[in-house]
């Protein structure tokens, strides 16, 4: 009996127990017969043969994508990349990499990963894999060339500055994202942890570092959450059980289905009840970690610093499918103590690196904290300390993007063996020189200045009028004025770029760890953070105690 057969029985059979929904099911199966014509009749009349599975696929993935960023349907050949979300651990080499111009490169190799103790380096262009070119191969392609099964071995083709060409042999192992890149001592009594995901071990690894901390003598924390995208539900409101009350509620959860509302609560005797607590977001701290600031918040338990986040206040389950497949669907949407949402994206085409949208001030609902502090909801966390930083440059913006610092920083670590500790190490005016003679020795690297690129502008508008010969002339000397002294507009913003020189240096030697040591010296959130912490009567002040 064919599919179309089969689907026109069912309907049949379905409809009398459809009851309200009988117009609703009727539809859903009208769609699905259309569905399997459509294969049908690719399948027998198609000019070429059709790739049956990449174009099934993609129509699930727009048709998803119509609902929202986070309903995601995982093939049988995306298992890994399923795993390595859900849990931070996947079968690989261990490093980050990065597509620039034709070859991807190794951006940074994980401390006591594979990767790392191979000897594969930040820098290196990937030239082939088990003797197949990457030229040209997307960073995804090469991504799923390096990852597969624990014990098996890889022979990676580099090409590394000053050497020739090399085979490096690697065998892939279990690689575990690590949870906090860093955790440590501020000052003498403020402790600080770095939580990069909610995966399944989130909860015993800040556990583990705060006891660690309690007894190194921490008294005060700072729980860093930003850039953390979040993850397990179930771990955030673990997270949160650290610092508040049995039985308190941290979140609950409405969707379309009565079963799907739910209210979490704490479920055991706080560890740390009475330390003060300081939470750093920032736009990119989303989902989970909106649950863990936005309760505290609410409850009054932590001081929040930094920028607004996210604002993902959407719940996802998974479920398994046949043939090894899964789809990660949206069924609720998650709720703070005070009763506040923090969804704010306009989910609907938009995908899940869109920047968020705000809504009218008039839709917004306001709420209270435990003490009567005013909140609202619709824009996902809003800090009680906003932190205004200052945004990049145009010239910064484009040596980073165009890998200059990146490629600075390779040419600089070939040369060295070692720096200072990331503490002390700073960026000498002889090794600022050095980058600025590398940048105007590249001849593929160009800027111009905003005036440059109005004058662009008006040159397209004169010419369009018809203006253009008779201003060409006074157009020519302005150029003359607005050009752009390469080596001018680098020293003007020395102080920004030496920043990114330095952490992109110290993380050829001291892995990400080096790169936070290092940031606290200049970290505004941070330098925040201990102000409040230090001072018992503004923090108490900030959270009405």
């Amino acid at each position: 009996m064919s599919l179309k057969k089969v689907l026109f029985f069912l309907c049949f059979c379905l409809l009398p127990w459809m009851g309200k929904s009988q117009s609703r099911g009727f539809e859903i199966l009208k769609n699905l017969e259309l569905m399997d014509q459509i294969h049908e009749y690719l399948d027998l009349y198609y000019v070429d043969e059709p790739a049956t599975g990449y174009i099934s696929k993609v129509a699930i993935d727009e048709m998803l994508k119509k609902l929202d960023p986070y309903t995601v349907f995982y093939h049988e050949s995306n298992m890994e990349n399923f795993r390595m979300m859900s849990t931070g651990q996947y079968g690989g080499i261990g490093a980050l990499i990065r597509k620039i111009e034709n070859h991807t490169c190794i951006v940074q190799p994980y401390e006591n990963s594979p990767a790392h103790l191979s000897g594969l380096k930040a820098g290196d262009k990937i030239l082939a894999i088990d003797g197949v070119s990457m030229l040209d191969k997307t960073s995804d392609e090469v991504s799923s060339f390096l990852k597969g099964p624990r014990g098996t071995t890889i022979e990676i083709s580099i090409e590394r500055i000053n050497q020739p060409q090399q085979v490096i042999k690697v065998t892939r192992e279990e690689i575990k994202l690590p949870d906090l890149p860093y955790t440590g001592m501020l000052a003498s009594d403020v402790g600080y942890v770095k939580l990069s995901s909610f995966s399944q071990t989130a909860f015993k690894s800040v556990k583990e570092a705060f006891d660690t901390l309690k007894n190194q003598g921490m008294k005060t924390a700072i729980l860093d959450l930003r850039d953390n995208g979040g993850g397990l539900l179930m771990e955030a409101i673990r997270i949160v059980n650290l610092f508040v009350p049995k039985g308190q509620l941290v979140v609950s959860t409405k969707g379309r289905l009565v079963e799907e509302n739910r209210a979490y609560k704490t479920m055991e005797k706080p560890s740390f009840p009475n330390i003060k607590l300081v939470v750093l977001i920032n736009e990119r701290s989303a989902s989970a970690s909106e649950i863990v600031a936005g309760s505290l918040q609410d409850l009054d338990r932590a001081v929040i610093i930094g920028g607004q986040s996210f604002g993902k206040g959407l719940v996802q389950r998974t479920f398994d499918l046949k043939y090894g497949s899964k789809l990660k669907l949206t069924i609720s949407k998650y709720y703070t103590p005070s009763g506040r949402c923090v969804q704010r994206l306009e989910y609907y085409d938009k995908d899940s690196k869109a920047k968020a949208a705000e809504i009218s001030d008039t839709l917004l609902s306001k709420f209270q904290t435990r003490n009567g502090r005013e909140v609202i909801d619709g824009r996902g966390i809003v800090p009680d300390i906003n932190i205004n930083k200052a945004l990049l440059s145009r010239l910064s913006s484009k040596l980073l993007v165009e890998n200059m610092i990146f490629n600075f920083a390779t040419d600089y670590a070939s040369s060295r063996d070692s720096i200072a500790e990331p503490e002390s190490f700073d960026l000498s005016d002889l090794d600022f020189k050095a980058f600025v003679d590398f940048v105007l020795l590249d001849e593929a690297f160009t800027f111009q200045t905003g005036s440059e690129l109005k004058l662009e502008e008006l040159k397209e508008t004169a010419k369009e009028e018809g203006y253009l010969t008779l201003l060409e002339p006074t157009l020519k000397e302005m150029e003359a004025f607005v050009g752009a002294d390469l080596e001018k507009e680098i020293n003007a913003v020395r102080d920004e770029l030496t920043e990114w020189i330095e952490s992109e240096i110290i993380s050829r030697y001291y892995f990400q760890s080096g790169i936070s040591r290092h940031g606290f010296r200049s970290d505004l959130d941070v330098i925040k953070a201990l102000e409040v912490l230090m001072d018992e009567k503004v923090y108490n002040e900030i959270l009405k105690k």
